[in-house]
């Protein structure tokens, strides 16, 4: 997908997403958000299981499939899960930082990241999904996690 279908198709989730957000209260954003998270992550696991620690044998397939859920998630409009009284100063069922809602330009910016991030990812397992390209995909999908947790979760 090029750039300009990228940032058309996180314009698009957030105008679909944000009505639905608007209607869910504080708790419910907050949970949400972390099952999605949850779900990467555990999609990041298979991943990691088969083309970087090889503790399970390659499937091309299940790589497609864990990379479409990743990618899913990180291009569905989760910003909109992010309102109001949902950082950690406000709720104590979160390790959301403050500073995500003090710095907007900086939480899009990761955001995006892991939305092109994963974009890549899915594409590549799309195209064969090439061990060595996946992992150095997967490695660049990390990246943009880290990024995120680094400037916004506390730990």
């Amino acid at each position: 997908m090029r750039k300009s279908g990228i940032f058309a198709a996180l314009a698009l989730s957030a105008m679909v997403a944000t009505p639905v957000a608007a209607q869910m209260d504080v708790e419910d954003q907050i949970e949400t958000r972390q099952s999605a998270f949850t779900f990467a992550g555990w999609n990041m696991g298979k991943i990691k299981a088969q083309a970087i620690d090889g503790d399970v044998a390659y499937n091309e397939q299940q790589i497609l499939a864990a990379a479409n859920a990743i990618a899913s998630v990180a291009n569905s409009g989760l910003g909109a899960l992010f309102g109001p009284g949902t950082g950690m100063d406000q709720n104590d069922n979160t390790k959301l930082k403050p500073e995500f809602f003090d710095e907007p330009e900086k939480a899009r910016e990761v955001a995006i990241g892991f939305a092109q991030a994963s974009t890549k990812l899915q594409e590549i397992a799309a195209n064969g999904g090439d061990k060595a390209a996946i992992a150095a995909q997967f490695s660049e999908v990390g990246k943009s996690c880290k990024a995120c947790h680094d400037a916004f979760r506390a730990e």
